[in-house]
């Protein structure tokens, strides 16, 4: 099995609801996401996937809709106040916890074609967040 990982980075905002401690208040987070794909072959050019293709294929996912927003659930009050100030708001169906945007990252990715087998949202340098689909699913 060959695999390659991508690296990207982004900057964004967010706090929990339903939550107990400090991440139940806005704050930001300077977040590396690590981008996992793997397979058994390799194209012609004797590689799995172009790191460049990886990049291009969700930069512009993550610079549309997550970099320097607040992502915040849909329910969330503050989500209402900040779009009626024109602040810039990425709206989730779940809390946005690491788990949950890496899980919203390797869909999006899937989305775009990509054969990704997991994604690791790296809140801090020494915290990250994996969402890999259980076997079967994909």
């Amino acid at each position: 099995m060959f695999k390659v990982v991508k690296r990207l980075h982004f900057c964004y905002g967010h706090r929990l609801l339903e939550y107990e401690g400090k991440c139940a208040h806005p704050h930001g987070h300077n977040a590396e996401v690590e981008i996992e794909v793997e397979s058994a072959e390799l194209d012609p050019r004797g590689m799995l996937f172009d790191f460049g293709d990886i990049a291009e294929a969700l930069s512009s996912f993550i610079d549309n809709h997550l970099d320097h927003r607040m992502i915040l659930r849909r329910d969330d009050p503050l989500a209402e106040a900040l779009l009626s100030l024109g602040e810039p708001v990425h709206l989730m169906a779940v809390n946005p916890t690491a788990e949950n945007i890496a899980r919203l990252l390797y869909e999006e990715g899937r989305r775009r074609g990509l054969p990704i087998a997991a994604v690791r949202l790296w809140e801090t340098p020494r915290a990250y967040a994996e969402y890999r689909p259980a076997a079967g699913e994909a």
